[in-house]
């Protein structure tokens, strides 16, 4: 359990959000086959939003330069992520983020699969903003799972503050904006939608 919380950062400032959906199989094997195939999805990054729905952000994975690939995700990588709304100036309409770890591991009772994420600036240009409406003090860890008969996938936020420290005038005003909707519920709708598309059974 130590190793879990080590891959998800304390919290020091700003808001912290925990989101988490799970679901309960017959029986322990039937779970611990199910969770390889929650894994597979959380993995799945380009395909985010056809497990969280349609009104949903949009993610596209790529590699340390910026260029769009179709793999599992390594550390290093970026997201770039298309939410509703306007998108960041300094990101080229996106928002950034760079994957900084991806662990896992398991015990005779659990075994889990985690990759955090923290906003970055974009690889496609030589600007050194960060791309992305919150601070890079902020951390989003995405985890996966299995607790006896139950799969859980879980993003937890830390430290989640508004990107004001920018050039543009264009983008504070927008980082604020959308951070803040981000804090009152906007990545909650978002991360509920794609926890729940995560551990959905077909």
């Amino acid at each position: 359990m130590s190793q879990q919380e080590n891959i998800i950062p304390s919290q020091d400032s700003g808001t912290q959000t925990n989101t988490e959906s799970a679901e309960e199989l017959d029986t322990e094997k039937e779970a611990k086959a199910f969770y390889v195939t929650v894994c597979k999805r959380l993995m799945d990054i380009n395909n985010w939003q056809q497990y969280a729905g349609k009104a949903t952000a949009s993610f596209q994975l790529t590699d340390k330069s910026g260029k769009e690939v179709k793999r599992d995700p390594q550390k290093g990588d970026h997201l770039k992520i298309d939410i509703p709304g306007p998108g960041s100036v300094s990101g080229q309409g996106f928002d950034w983020v760079q994957i900084e770890a991806i662990e896992k591991d398991q015990d005779e009772k659990t075994q889990w699969t985690a990759m955090r994420v923290r906003p970055a600036t974009s690889p496609l240009n030589e600007k050194e903003d960060v791309a992305h409406f919150f601070s890079d003090d902020t951390t989003s860890t995405f985890m996966v799972r299995q607790e006896g008969k139950q799969v859980i996938a879980g993003v937890y936020g830390r430290n989640e503050k508004p990107n004001t420290n920018t050039e543009t005038t264009i983008d504070k005003i927008r980082n604020t904006a959308i951070a803040t909707g981000a804090i009152t519920g906007f990545s909650k709708i978002q991360w509920k939608s794609l926890v729940n598309g995560l551990v959905k059974k077909e």
